[in-house]
């Protein structure tokens, strides 16, 4: 099969589709999550720099900034979670078409 002809095949546009969708749906997430709080820093200090409970000196802003982080490692594996099952799917559907 000619290799230009790929890009017109239906379970290519179906896989790139689904990827493309897919990944900016979360780098979406994660930008709008990370401006949230950039702006929460930006224009109410106060609400990240209050104590958790009395007598602590771990704020509100910390415990929301390792929730960032997590939340990036928690998109990372459901990325990859998906890659591994319905994109692997596709790309071997792919191969099986252009073979």
């Amino acid at each position: 099969m000619d290799p230009q002809q790929i890009p017109d095949l239906p379970a290519f546009r179906q896989l790139a589709n689904e990827r493309t969708r897919f990944g900016a749906g979360m780098s979406i997430g994660m930008a709008a999550a990370y401006f949230s709080y950039i702006l929460t820093i930006a224009f109410w200090p106060r609400l990240l720099g209050l104590p958790l409970w009395n007598g602590t000196v771990i704020t509100w802003g910390f415990l929301v900034g390792v929730g960032l982080i997590a939340l990036g490692f928690v998109l990372t594996a459901v990325y990859v979670g998906r890659a591994n099952s319905r994109f692997d799917h596709l790309s071997q559907r792919l191969l099986e078409e252009i073979q």
